[in-house]
Order: structure tokens, then sequence, then C-alpha cells
């Protein structure tokens, strides 16, 4: 049994399910996706809750998309856009030299960064990359901060707001003081300095609801069931097992196995005192906190903007998503003369989360105006904001101490979320692994081992030197 249709309980189930098990999978609401899904507004026009993306680095989020038929459904891009206040655009992409070296041509003509910005980050690049992606003053006990280890490094204030943190902030869904350095380091890494393609930004060509269409396709043709509508209500555990997850009208599901594919504070108030303090992995889900992102999504009555994405710097809003082109069937770009849906992303928007609607939309509709001046002369016909405020867990120094692994010492009784210990942060990637590594866990259990969990992108060109190091 799996609880929880978010995309870590999506990936036990459908490694369950190919291993041979019949699989449950109940959800307590009407669809599949988590906090990875999408909403019908009164209009019915369906919208992101959030805009997702993949990256080349994401080995198994790419599998998980294979396994069910979606990986045609995401559409990668070689070149990112990036806008800085000026005006001046910057943009990033991989030429003809081997990794590490492939984005040096975009790199040093990278307009809104200045020579000196540019000298220091090659130096700190240089610190990540001679340590394998693990530079040794990372390991301070407790960890430290992203923004503590580039103070170290001597980034400058431009190359810190206008580089480092329109990637990690993005990325990790926090900002720089509360990012654990391994975890902000790891994204350099893996995605921008060990291999060529890791980089590629990979964005749904669909609403995220369609993605996991073959999802319960998956699991129902392998003998299984999806059961929506179904939340958790409680746990029966007997003489240190699981026997039993309680339902509404007092239903009880028995099972060999139950996967708890939930968020950690939910599952946290699922088990009493007693159970949580005689596992130690199970005592500190409390101490696991969350972050917010909130997602502004606006209708102009014409084309406003032709690139497919773009990143703007030092700005409330940091990402500008083209859903018209991304969703077109054809091209990359939206069809002149008529209305243009965009979606805007703010991660970690701790600031806005007290604020009303109507002064967010105001906020960013200036931006906007700002970054795309042809949008000045459209007209806003449809506005909305969805707050998330526990859209992640917070990559906090040291926040690893405090993550469980799948398997628990209560029998029967496994976890999935990638705030489990995946070595990855709060990431599409991440919550696949958890599910992948649960799957594993449950299989190596009964006796059956089966391996689902792909390494990470293996380091190309002259990278895998200092790799091997």
């Amino acid at each position: 049994m799996v609880i929880g249709g978010g995309l870590a309980g999506l990936a036990a189930s459908v490694a369950l399910a190919e291993a041979g098990w019949r699989v449950r999978l109940f959800e307590q609401r009407p669809f599949l996706g988590g906090r990875a899904a999408s909403y019908v507004l009164p209009d019915g026009e369906h919208i992101d809750n959030c805009q997702h993306v993949t990256f080349g680095c994401c080995t198994n989020l790419e599998d998980f998309y294979r396994r069910v038929g979606a990986g045609e459904k995401i559409k990668f891009f070689d070149r990112l856009l990036l806008l800085d206040p000026e005006g001046r655009r910057g943009e990033m992409h991989a030429g003809i030299l081997p990794a590490p070296f492939h984005m040096t041509g975009s790199f040093l003509t990278f307009s809104p960064l200045a020579w000196k910005d540019k000298l220091w980050i090659a130096r700190a690049f240089y610190s990540i990359l001679e340590s394998g992606g693990h530079p040794p003053d990372v390991d301070e006990p407790g960890g430290i901060s992203m923004l503590e280890w580039l103070r170290r490094h001597k980034q400058t204030a431009a190359a810190i707001s206008r580089f480092w943190r329109v990637v990690l902030v993005s990325a990790l869904s926090e900002e720089l003081d509360r990012i654990d350095a391994r975890y902000g380091i790891a994204v350099f890494w893996k995605a921008v300095l060990s291999n060529k393609t890791g980089y590629r930004m990979g964005v749904p060509g669909v609403a995220l609801g369609d993605l996991y269409e073959g999802c319960r396709a998956s699991i129902e043709q392998k003998g299984g069931e999806v059961i929506f509508r179904s939340p958790l209500r409680g746990l029966r555990i007997k003489n240190g097992k699981l026997i039993a997850a309680l339902f509404d009208d007092g239903r009880e599901e028995t099972a060999d196995a139950f996967v708890l594919a939930l968020p950690h504070l939910a599952l946290s108030e699922l088990l009493s005192d007693s159970v949580k303090q005689a596992d130690p992995a199970l005592r500190n889900l409390d101490k696991i906190i969350d972050a917010p992102i909130t997602g502004v999504h606006f209708w102009f009555d014409r084309q406003v903007m032709s690139e497919p994405f773009i990143a703007l710097l030092e700005t409330t809003t940091q990402w500008i998503f083209n859903k018209t082109a991304l969703y077109a069937a054809s091209g990359p770009a939206a069809t002149p003369g008529k209305g243009q849906y965009l979606q805007l992303v703010i991660s970690a928007s701790y600031d806005l989360l007290p604020k009303p609607r109507q002064e967010i939309i105001d906020l960013c509709l200036k931006e906007i105006h700002h970054a795309l001046p042809v949008s000045r002369e459209a007209v806003l016909t449809k506005a909305t904001v969805i707050k998330e405020a526990a859209a992640t867990f917070s990559p906090q120094p040291g926040v690893d101490r405090w993550r469980p692994i799948q398997e628990t010492s209560i029998g029967g009784l496994f976890l999935a979320g990638d705030w489990t210990a995946t070595g990855w942060p709060a990431t599409m990637e991440g919550a696949v692994r958890s599910g992948y590594l649960a799957a594993e866990a449950v299989l190596r259990l009964a006796g059956t081992p089966q391996q689902f969990l792909l390494p990470d992108l293996k380091p190309d060109g002259l990278a895998g030197l200092w790799a091997k190091s």
C-alpha cells in the first residue's frame, strides 16, 4: 500500500508494480501529482500550482517519466536567457569545449556581470572543481550556509545577486543564508561543471496534471488500484509493527508493506509521541522546516514575449514562463495577434505570504512592464496568485541530520518524500529518488531485492579527471 499520490508515492508505486507487487495507491485529493499538480479555475482554465522544471542532471526523474510514458512531454532547452534591471541580456549555453569549460564562451560574454565578478566566480568554480564537487570547507559541524561559503571565497555583491542567487534560489527554493553550502555547491557541480548536458532545462509542454496520466495506467495494468479522496486518518501499530491504515468512516486497510509518501509534518502528526521517541529517525521530523513558493499567472490580450522563458535579475519575479509558447504544438513562438499566458515564479517567497493578492499582482505587473516593454500596451485580461506556504522543505545548514532513511524501525512502515534521505535537496529528482529507494527497501526486506535508483549523471570531458581525484 502506498499512501500519497505525489511524485514520491507515484515513483514507489510504479516501481513496485513493475516488480510484480499489487499496489494500492491512496490519495486524499481527486488527482495525482501532489505539489506538482494542476488546478482548474472557475472559468475552466487549467493552471499549474507552480512551474516545475527538470535538468539534464536529473537522471531518476527522466527515468520515471520514461516509465510512465511522459518523456516526450518534456521539452529541453540548450540556452538559458537572463535579463538585468538595466535591460542587458545574458545567455548561458554550452560551446564546443569539453566539460568543465563548455560554458566558458557564454560566461565571458555574460553582460550583466563585470570582469571582476567573473574572476571571483571562476575562482570559486575552481574550488568546486578541484574537490570533485565537495570542497572540504563545507564539512563543519552543523554545516555552513551557501552565503557564508561565498563570502569566504570573496564573491562580489554583484556575483552573489546576479549569478549565485538567481540559480540557487530557483533550484533550491530557499535564500542563500538558509541553504546548506553542500547543496548549493552540488547544484553547480552536477548541473554546470561536471557534464556538458547537465544544465539543459526541461520544461513540460503540457499541464502538470497531464504528465501523470500514464501513472495510473501503469499501476492498474499490473493489477493495482488508485483510490482518490482517501485521506489517511491514523495508523494502527501493534508490537512494533504497522498492521493497518485508518481512513474515513472507521475503514481499516491492511497490507504486507506500507509506504507513506506524505509531507513530513503530516507524518509527524500521525505518529504517537511514544513511536517517535522510540525511533531516533522519526524523532526530529518537526525540525525540518518548510519554504514557500508563489506562482503568479497573467493572461494578456496579445503577445508580449517571444522567448519560452526568461530569468529576471534583482527583482521579486525570478522567472517568467511563456506558457502559450510552451503549450503550442509547433514552434517556440506564440501565435501573433492572439492572447498570451505567462506564469511567474517566486521561490522562497516569504515576503509575499502576508501580502494581499492584488498587491502581488501589481508588484509583478510593474516588473513585467519593465522587463517586457511591449507589455505596457497590452491589456491584462486575467490574473491569479497561488501561494504554496509549504512548497518544499528548506535545505537549511545541517538539515541532513534530521532526514530519515526510507526504512524505519517499525515493521512494515516505509517512507518516501523528497524530505527523506536521498542525497538530493527538495527537487522532483529528490522525490523520485525517495520513491525508488522506498521500493528497493520493501523488496529487499521481502527477499526479492531489485535496483531502481540510477546514479548521478556521469562526469564527462575533462571534468572526469577531477571527479576521480
